[in-house]
């Protein structure tokens, strides 16, 4: 891939469930690639087994987000045929749950109320080859933006700790430090971090 990048070289877009396998692959590499360091690799292990992954509750509800690399033509020889075309994804929720993909037991999908609930920002993952370049920013500003739009005033997340420092950055605060269950003896601990909006 080039050297440097323009945020305008990247195509945000709504996620479709054809995209569910190419989303699959991008969580496995961001977890793998960018959670090292602030995880255990058993916990990485469970957490892509029992907790991190696609939730098609937000595909089909039309609040999850892919970013695609979308370079003007044609394609610099520098950049490698293998570089992903599909290189972010995350959104925000109306419903209860808090994390988790299809595969988490403890989903809860019942409707939020604006205004009375947070919204919920949900499942942000960069490839590791375009961390650091404003695409987390770019579908974080979306999702706040169509929150605001549906009339919550409050956002809230459940942030890994490779996430925190860019969620505080962007306003959020620490809530609340909690711990998911992955297994027998075994838990993945996170930050809930929330964030209001004056009206």
């Amino acid at each position: 891939m080039p050297d440097t990048t323009s945020i305008s070289e990247f195509r945000l877009r709504k996620a479709l469930s054809a995209d569910i396998p190419q989303l699959q692959e991008l969580i496995e590499a961001s977890v793998r690639g960018l959670q090292t360091g602030f995880y255990t690799p058993e916990q990485i292990d469970g957490a892509l087994q029992s907790v991190y992954g696609v939730d098609s509750q937000l595909i089909a509800d039309g609040t999850y987000f892919c970013v695609d690399w979308a370079p003007p033509a044609p394609i610099p020889a520098t950049v490698s045929p293998h570089s992903p075309a599909l290189v972010a994804c995350g959104g925000w929720s109306r419903r209860k749950t808090l994390y988790g993909g299809d595969q988490f037991s403890g989903r809860e999908d019942s409707l939020l109320d604006p205004r009375t609930h947070a919204a919920k920002i949900r499942a942000f993952f960069v490839h590791p080859a375009w961390a650091r370049r404003g695409i987390g920013t770019l579908i974080l500003h979306a999702c706040e933006q169509a929150a605001l739009a549906a009339g919550f005033t409050r956002i809230e997340m459940g942030a890994t700790l490779s996430g925190v420092d860019f969620y505080r950055a962007h306003g959020y605060e620490p809530a609340e430090r909690q711990e998911v269950p992955l297994g027998p003896a075994k838990t993945l601990p996170i930050l809930r971090m929330t964030k209001h909006f004056a009206r």
